[in-house]
């Protein structure tokens, strides 16, 4: 079981992964051992997730998301495939969290009187300063 938060839980059935070469440097290491790991997760037939879950998870990470609805999160950070797919599990899981996490509504305010005062200041010290920058008259200069 994954523990994405206390009201929600994934399944190791529900999740596939799949490992291949790293890219970058190492040398023949890299192109050697699979040590990249990728985590596959079907979300429209997944049974731990509501129907609104899905959804909220589909629109919020949908750059992640293929056509068929699998998510797919990988890492190859590490030399080693047990500490990318640790990564892997964290970073999903974190992920989840942030995409069924409530959105807040934002209550209206009003704009303190303070910062009224303020800008309205600022505005007129401002104007003095470009009144300032006139033509001089000849009997000043």
């Amino acid at each position: 079981m994954i523990y994405v938060s206390p009201k929600l839980s994934i399944p190791k059935r529900e999740i596939q992964f799949v490992y291949g070469t790293s890219s970058g440097p190492g040398g023949q290491h890299v192109n050697k051992v699979a040590t990249k790991a990728t985590l596959r997760f079907d979300i429209w037939n997944a049974t731990s997730l509501t129907q609104s879950q899905k959804h909220k998870i589909a629109t919020l990470l949908a750059t992640r998301i293929n056509k068929a609805g699998i998510l797919r999160v990988s890492s190859s950070r590490h030399r080693s495939q047990r500490a990318n797919k640790e990564v892997v599990l964290d970073r999903f899981a974190e992920l989840l969290r942030q995409a069924i996490k409530p959105v807040r509504k934002r209550r209206t305010t009003k704009v303190p009187r303070s910062s009224k005062r303020k800008r309205l200041e600022n505005k007129k010290r401002r104007g003095e300063t470009k009144r300032g920058r006139g033509i001089v008259p000849p009997e000043l200069g």
